[in-house]
C-alpha cells in the first residue's frame, strides 16, 4: 500500500482528511504534527490520529529550531508584512514542510498532503517548500479536489463519520497557534465592520481589562538576538514563553488587519502576538541607536522584501539566503539593552543603551558644546541645496517663474 505523510494538526480540516485520503486514494496515512508551541492542543493528537485512521503519527518537537532558524532571522531582518503582520503562520509552514519531507523519506512515502484551502496562502508555502526540498514527491491538497465547499460542510462530513472535532458550526473560527502567535479567521470576522469579541482572544487580555499600572520589561540583545529578559538569561523558547505571558497580561500584541493574500484576494484576520510585538519594538529601538542612517534606511527596504518572501512561502530560496547575509552583517553591533513600558495594549520605549551606540550626547545636546561648529552648517546647506538653486535660477532666466 502506498504511503502519504499528512501535515496533521487535529483540527477540523486535517481530521477529515485522514479518512478522505484512505477512501479516495487508498493510501496508508502517516500523520505528522509539528510541536511549535501549541501546548495542550497536542495532548490528544496521538490517540485521535490513530482512531481517525492513521497508521502512525509523529509528533516532532521543533520549537527550538522554529525560534533560532526561522523567528530570529525574520526578527533581525525587521520583516513585517504590510506594516502589521508579524508572520507567525508564514514562518512556521516551511519548517513543517521540511519535517514532512524528512518523514516521507524515512517512511518511503510517495506523497505529502496538507489541509490548506485553495483560497489561502498556506498551500503555496507548503508546496514551494516541498518543491525546493523534494521535487520528486507528490503533493495532495484535498481542498482543491473534494466536494466539501465550506467549514459547515466539513463539520457535517466529520459528524457522519463519528470524528470528534474542536469546533462547532456556531464557533467555527479557523485558528493557527504556535509559540509566536495565534491567528483567528472566518465567521463574523469575515466582515471587516465587525469588531472582534473579547472572548475571541486566548493569549491576550483585552486592553481595556488590562492592569491599571504599567509593566516594564528589560531585554538584552547580542548581535540582534534577544538573550536576557529582565536580567535573566533564558533559552530562546523560554524567553518567548515568558514574554508572551507578561505582554499578554498587559493587552499588548493584538493585530486586526485586512491583508492582501498572495493568491489575489483580501482577507481579514485577528492575530495575537504578544511577545513578538515586544521583541520587534525592542529590536527596532536598538537598531535606531546602533545603525548609521544609510544602513538603517537601506535595511528598511530589505525588510519589506524579506517580509514578502516569508509571506509568499519562498523561504528555501537563494534570495532569502542572500538577504540573510546582508542582515547578519548589519547586526554585528546590534548589542545592548532596551527597556519597554507595557500599558493597556501599548508598547513604548522607556530607555536604551549599547556599547556600540552611535548617539553622541555632546553632539546632539541643545546645551552649550565645544564639538559642533554650527557655522559649518551653512556650507553644507549651500552644497546640498545647489541643484535646487541652479534649477530655480534657470526657471527665472527662462521666464518660468
Amino acid at each position: 500500500m502506498p504511503k502519504v505523510v499528512l501535515a496533521y494538526s487535529g483540527g477540523l480540516d486535517t481530521s477529515i482528511i485522514i479518512p478522505w485520503l484512505k477512501e479516495n486514494y487508498g493510501y496508508e496515512v502517516i500523520a505528522m504534527a509539528a510541536d511549535l508551541g501549541q501546548g495542550e492542543e497536542l495532548a490528544p493528537l496521538r490517540e485521535k490520529a490513530i482512531k481517525t485512521g492513521a497508521s502512525k503519527i509523529y509528533i516532532e518537537d521543533v520549537q527550538q529550531e522554529f525560534v533560532t532558524d526561522y523567528i530570529y532571522p525574520t526578527l533581525k531582518a525587521g520583516a513585517v508584512y504590510e506594516g502589521k503582520y508579524l508572520l507567525g503562520t508564514s514562518m512556521a509552514r516551511p519548517l513543517i514542510a521540511k519535517k514532512l519531507v524528512e518523514i516521507a523519506r524515512k517512511e518511503g512515502a510517495e506523497a505529502i498532503a496538507h489541509g490548506a484551502t485553495g483560497k489561502g496562502n498556506d498551500q503555496v508555502r507548503f508546496e514551494l517548500a516541498v518543491k525546493a526540498l523534494a521535487p520528486d514527491l507528490k503533493v495532495i491538497a484535498p481542498w482543491r479536489e473534494w466536494d466539501i465547499r465550506s467549514r459547515e460542510d466539513a463539520v457535517d462530513y466529520a459528524s457522519a463519520r463519528g470524528i470528534p472535532i474542536p469546533v462547532t458550526k456556531e464557533r467555527a473560527y479557523s485558528m493557527d497557534r504556535n509559540l509566536w502567535h495565534l491567528s483567528h479567521e472566518g465567521v463574523d470576522l469575515e466582515d471587516p465592520w465587525n469588531e472582534p469579541k473579547d472572548d475571541l482572544l486566548l493569549m491576550i487580555t483585552p486592553p481595556h481589562k488590562a492592569p491599571e499600572q504599567p509593566a516594564y520589561v528589560t531585554l538584552d540583545f547580542e548581535r540582534g538576538i534577544p538573550v536576557k529578559l529582565d536580567g535573566e538569561a533564558l533559552d530562546p523558547v523560554a524567553l518567548i514563553q515568558k514574554l508572551n505571558t507578561i505582554a499578554g497580561a498587559n493587552g499588548v500584541g493584538i493585530v486586526d488587519m485586512v491583508e492582501n493574500r498572495l493568491v489575489g484576494m483580501k482577507s481579514r484576520g485577528i492575530y495575537e502576538t504578544p511577545g513578538g510585538t515586544v521583541l520587534f519594538a525592542a529590536h527596532r529601538e536598538l537598531e535606531l541607536l546602533t545603525l548609521d542612517r544609510a544602513t538603517l534606511h537601506y535595511k528598511e527596504s530589505v525588510a519589506l522584501r524579506y517580509a514578502e518572501l516569508v509571506y509568499d512561502g519562498v523561504w528555501f530560496a537563494p534570495l532569502r539566503e542572500a538577504l540573510d547575509a546582508f542582515v547578519d552583517s548589519t547586526q554585528r553591533m546590534v548589542t545592548g539593552t532596551v527597556v519597554l513600558r507595557l500599558y493597556k495594549g501599548n508598547c513604548s520605549p522607556a530607555g536604551s543603551k549599547s556599547p556600540y551606540s552611535l548617539y553622541d550626547q555632546e553632539l546632539s545636546t541643545f546645551s552649550r558644546d565645544e564639538i559642533y561648529n554650527q557655522r559649518d552648517a551653512e556650507g553644507f546647506i549651500n552644497l546640498f541645496g545647489l541643484p535646487l538653486k541652479v534649477r530655480a535660477l534657470m526657471e527665472q532666466k527662462a521666464g518660468l517663474r
